[in-house]
Order: C-alpha cells, then sequence, then structure tokens
C-alpha cells in the first residue's frame, strides 16, 4: 500500500492535476523516506478526501505529485467520540494511538475527579497539542482518510452540558449518546442498541480509579447509559479502544 502523507486543502484537485507537498511532511518524504520520482504515494487532507498518484518531481525538501485518482469518504454517521480520562503513565496517550488506528473521529480530554495526572496553564495546550500529534501520527499509520479531532480538556460539568461534541462546537442540532463504560453495569456494550437517530456516540472512559459515583449520577441525569465490555475490569489505556472495536463491529464497519 502506498504511503500516506497529509497535506492542506483538496477541494480543487482533479485528475491529471498536480498537487505539492512541502512543509514537515514533504522533508520527511524526501529527506527521511527517500522517496524519488514514480514512486507512488496518496495524500490527504485529514478531512475524508486521498488523492493517489505518482511523484513526478523532487526538490530540497518538498515534492510533486501527479494526481491519477481523487477518492473522498464521507463522514461516518453516527461519529465515535473517545471521552478520555487523564490518566498517570502516558496510559492515556495509548488510548488515543490505539483508539485513532482503531478509527474514532473525535478525541475530548476529560480532567475526571480521579485523575491523577492533571493539565493545568501552559499544559492545557501542550497536552492537546501532544494529543493531537499522536492522532495525526497513528492516522497516518492507519492509512485513514480522516485524523480525528482532539479538543480542549472538558469538567465532567462541562462534559455534562454538551462540551466537547461536535454538534454542540459547530452549533448544530445534533443527538449525542453518552456511553460510561462501566465494569459494574448490568448491559453489555456488545448487545446495547443505540438510538437509531442519534448523530454520535460519545465513549466515557475513566481514569485508573475508575468514574466516581457522583460523576456517574450527573452524567447518567445528563443522558448517559452505562454499559460493561465484559466480566474484567480494564485498563484505561484498553478500555476505550476495545469499545470502540465492538461499536465498529455492531454499526457494521469491520
Amino acid at each position: 500500500m502506498a504511503s500516506l502523507y497529509l497535506v492542506g486543502a483538496l477541494d480543487d484537485v482533479t485528475v491529471g492535476g498536480t498537487v505539492s507537498l512541502d512543509g514537515a511532511e514533504g522533508r520527511h518524504a524526501v529527506t527521511v523516506a527517500r522517496v524519488r520520482v514514480g514512486e507512488q504515494l496518496r495524500l490527504s487532507d485529514g478531512r475524508g478526501t486521498v488523492v493517489a498518484g505518482a511523484v513526478s518531481a523532487v526538490g530540497k525538501d518538498s515534492l510533486v505529485l501527479t494526481v491519477a485518482a481523487v477518492d473522498v469518504d464521507p463522514a461516518p454517521r453516527p461519529s465515535l467520540t473517545l471521552v478520555q480520562a487523564l490518566a498517570k503513565g502516558g496510559r492515556d496517550e495509548m488510548a488515543v494511538q490505539a483508539a485513532t488506528e482503531i478509527g474514532v473521529d473525535r478525541v475530548v480530554p476529560w480532567a475526571a475527579a480521579r485523575s491523577v495526572s492533571r493539565w493545568e496553564g501552559p499544559k492545557v495546550e501542550k497536552g492537546r497539542a501532544r494529543w493531537a500529534a499522536i492522532a495525526q501520527e497513528a492516522a497516518k499509520q492507519a492509512v485513514r482518510s480522516r485524523v480525528p479531532d482532539v479538543v480542549a480538556p472538558v469538567t465532567t460539568a462541562q462534559l455534562a452540558g454538551g462540551a466537547g461534541t461536535a454538534a454542540v462546537e459547530a452549533g448544530q442540532e445534533a443527538r449525542r449518546q453518552l456511553v460510561l463504560l462501566e465494569p459494574t453495569a448490568s448491559v453489555r456494550l456488545a448487545t446495547w442498541e443505540p438510538p437509531v437517530d442519534t448523530d454520535e456516540i460519545a465513549l466515557v472512559v475513566g481514569p485508573e480509579g475508575g468514574i466516581d459515583p457522583a460523576e456517574l449520577d450527573r452524567l447518567e441525569a445528563a443522558g448517559a447509559v452505562r454499559v460493561r465490555l465484559g466480566d474484567t475490569v480494564l485498563r484505561t489505556s484498553t478500555a476505550g479502544p476495545a469499545a470502540l472495536a465492538v461499536l465498529q463491529a455492531r454499526l457494521g464497519r469491520w
């Protein structure tokens, strides 16, 4: 499979035209991957459009691709969001990487009550940018046409109020279903039926200590449902990706 690199907008690209790859991506392709004229590449805007073709020119830190095919993947409905609690030891970052490979559409950092790790001051944007970089690299590794959005961290109150969701931030009328991964829940995710009119399913994963009971109640009062994966308790780095895999299969995408 041809390598995938990210470029800017691809709105006006047509077969037979050309696309330039420069900046950090172009530099990596030319100086690290040593891409040469004639090699086949795939370029994506990270928003569903992918162009494929042969490299027709190579510069010092850029290249030009002659487009042989243009594919546009529609945005999935419902979209899948991972609300990942901040966790120590890089386990939250592990969750972001695996979730991206599996197909998550949006990642929301969550400052849960039991989160040991905290983002404050300059660490807020630094942490978000770190997660975004992880998602971007994982999307390229998985040859995905879409790179997940990584938004600003939310509190429990903000999450209950709808913050972090695609619909709210776009000012659109859309339905979101919060799904709390809770080992004591009576309903299994494998048998849970998503509402047919849902535009976004947001999986909420707690930190290593689990979701605080008061948070469970608050989110449930906001319309969230509790589900469990199985009879074992998964770590915060594993629960979200495992749940996403179940949903991908349930939705017929795998």
